[in-house]
């Protein structure tokens, strides 16, 4: 029988915490580049994902008015409050119950802030490459469902798809709180690859094979099915890209 399958099985390329970052005193941010970790991976980021930055703010701290273009920025905000304002005239807080994009387009300025009573704030703020350059600026402040422990939540997608909030390249997030011993499969499309963050605690492959602990990051390419599982209570966060998406490369931070 002739077999024209082109199935392969997934493929897990590990990168460790990252060793770049800035630190601003009252605000420090480190940099992951999802494509760094992929052998004879010339771009720094990973098709229309272009950077995942951890960021931290003290109580009472202001990131004064400033702008951004072509890029599409998403807040994650676990815990904590992260106060914004802008020249369209919003004041929003993003907080575990709320996700926040700002889509720059042809520009797009804004300011972040702590109030000194807040608790102290670690976010990430996750940069998109849209399809087209200088598209309409705009903001989507939303509420998002509850998460469910051990499943996966979805919270933005294309233009189009079933997620809350949508960016506008083909990129799918999600994020999951694991107890530790469960396990969950990773979110996949078919062709498409797969950036798995761990922003809090350790898991592992099915296999055992593949440790990913605090901050580390893999990229998973090929069919099949991979899961993991948590050795401590974990929180997770996955993309779903599509790595042969039209990309732009202007982007304040998210070049």
């Amino acid at each position: 029988m002739d077999d024209t399958s082109t199935h392969t099985e997934p493929t897990i390329y590990t990168t460790p915490r990252t060793d770049i970052s800035q630190n601003q005193g009252k605000f420090r941010i480190h940099f992951n580049f999802p494509g760094r970790g992929v052998p004879n991976h010339e771009d720094h980021g990973y098709g229309p994902l272009s950077t995942v930055v951890e960021s931290f703010m003290d109580p009472g701290t202001l990131i004064r008015m400033h702008q951004h273009r072509n890029e599409e920025i998403i807040s994650w905000v676990p815990a904590g409050v992260m106060r914004h304002e802008d020249r369209q005239g919003n004041s929003l807080v993003t907080d575990s119950n709320h996700l926040m994009i700002m889509g720059a387009g042809s520009g797009f300025w804004h300011s972040e802030e702590t109030l000194a009573d807040d608790p102290p704030l670690r976010m990430l703020q996750i940069f998109v490459r849209p399809h087209s350059l200088d598209l309409e600026p705009g903001i989507q402040h939303e509420p998002i469902p509850e998460s469910t422990p051990n499943e996966w939540r979805y919270l933005f997608g294309p233009e189009g798809s079933d997620a809350p909030l949508s960016v506008r390249n083909e990129v799918d997030f999600y994020d999951c709180w694991l107890d530790e011993g469960s396990t969950v499969s990773m979110p996949a499309r078919p062709d498409w690859d797969t950036y798995l963050y761990v922003f809090e605690g350790d898991i592992v492959t099915e296999d055992e094979e593949t440790s990913i602990g605090f901050t580390e990051s893999v990229v998973i390419k090929g069919d099949g099915e991979v899961s993991v599982t948590a050795t401590e209570d974990s929180i997770l966060v996955a993309f779903c890209i599509n790595p042969d998406a039209p990309i732009t490369r202007q982007g304040t931070i998210g070049r």
